[in-house]
């Protein structure tokens, strides 16, 4: 998403829910997506069924960590994930519910296992 910079980009994150815990093991760009100047969108419909989508990412270029009342309207599965300027740690990542409740969460690298 930070190749997007200026415009938002959004990302469909895929993988599983166990109990309290959603496990995310892949990305994965709508298709017909459309990244613009303070948005971003996909039409809904043009989605295969996939169970294994579990929500969305999306930058904030704005650098706003918050997500702002249509990011909540439109949600898309469990959990949405904001990306916000200058995208340069994991402080500038945040995860919230469909209440837009903040999620904590953890990043786990399986890539040295």
């Amino acid at each position: 998403m930070k190749g997007l910079h200026p415009k938002e980009g959004i990302l469909l994150l895929k993988g599983r829910v166990r109990k309290n815990e959603i496990l995310i093991n892949e990305v994965e760009l709508p298709p017909f997506a459309v990244h613009g100047h303070g948005f971003s969108r996909f039409p809904w419909n043009m989605l295969p069924i996939d169970f294994s989508i579990v929500g969305t990412a999306h930058s904030h270029p704005s650098g706003s960590i918050n997500p702002s009342i249509v990011d909540l309207n439109h949600l898309y599965g469990r959990i949405m994930v904001i990306a916000a300027y200058p995208y340069d740690s994991e402080k500038r990542i945040a995860l919230f519910n469909g209440a837009g409740k903040r999620i904590v969460y953890e990043i786990i690298d399986y890539s040295e296992n």
